[in-house]
């Protein structure tokens, strides 16, 4: 490999320019209103299919009849049959509302596949990943939890 070869490969990768990021307080938890972003491609009780580049999925918090879409034969879905609650918490959210620990559940949460090709990364990130944001604050959403799959 020549030396230009081997500078070029270690050249930091350029990031997108989003020009100020402003920093976010949220309030209190037991003042926020919390939402569930998942990696795990499920569908909600309407079911459907995913398609490539679809991006995310919104279904009622208060929807369990979730499918995981997931088709790889390496990944363990033995956590999630003994337990949603493990890849989707929903229920511990539920749980520490009524008990004050955080204020509010979202009325929606997100859904999107974590397997997805390259050529659709540039998507998620200016458009579907801004589409999943103003979701959330429309609902008036303060703090994600993120459960990657």
């Amino acid at each position: 490999m020549a030396t230009d070869d081997i500078v070029r490969a270690n050249a930091p990768t350029e990031a997108f320019d989003f020009g100020v990021t402003p920093a976010a307080v949220a309030p209190p938890l037991a003042a926020a209103r919390v939402a569930i972003v998942t990696t795990a491609g499920f569908h909600g009780s309407g079911g459907g299919v995913w398609r490539e580049g679809q991006g995310f999925l919104a279904f009622d918090s208060h929807d369990r009849d979730l499918t995981l879409a997931h088709a790889s034969s390496n990944f363990d879905r033995s956590g999630l049959a003994a337990d949603l609650n493990v890849v989707y918490p929903a229920d511990r959210l539920e749980e520490m509302a009524a008990e004050g620990v955080i204020g509010s559940v979202a009325a929606q949460h997100l859904s999107f596949m974590g397997a997805q090709p390259d050529h659709v990364l540039e998507t998620l990130r200016l458009d579907t990943g801004p589409q999943a944001a103003a979701l959330l604050r429309a609902d008036g959403v303060d703090v994600a939890i993120l459960t990657p799959v």
